[in-house]
């Protein structure tokens, strides 16, 4: 069973979506994500300052099974990346709701965070 928690939002890509009150949010892939992957020995981050569409493709995971195109949920412009996700990607694997987000983002159109699956229904999406 994976671990769903309930105050995110979800796309249907499996990236996570977390809001901040200042109107940023931080980005990850979901622990379903991580763990159909397995071991993850790469993560390619945007550049800070890169402005995205949502459904957007923002960068690249790599595991021991496969690569994978990841999908910003949003709209926005990355304002922060976890770059110690360089020197230790498997960060991803031991806490992808934590340590292991990817970036975070100034959000187009903070609205836009309800078009995304709550907790209930990517549950259901990943049965």
């Amino acid at each position: 069973m994976s671990n769903v928690p309930s105050d995110l939002r979800y796309a249907k890509s499996h990236e996570w979506l977390k809001t901040a009150s200042d109107g940023t949010a931080w980005v990850g892939i979901t622990d379903y994500a991580q763990n159909s992957l397995g071991d993850i020995t790469y993560v390619q981050l945007p550049k800070v300052g890169a402005t995205f569409a949502a459904g957007q493709t923002f960068g690249v995971v790599e595991s021991v099974k496969a690569a994978s195109d990841l999908y910003l949920p949003v709209a926005g412009v990355i304002v922060e990346v976890n770059t110690a996700l360089d020197a230790a990607p498997e960060t991803v694997n031991q806490s992808p709701y934590e340590r292991g987000w990817i970036l975070k983002l100034k959000l187009a159109d903070s609205a836009a965070v309800s078009t995304l699956l709550d907790a209930a229904a990517y549950e259901k999406l990943i049965g």
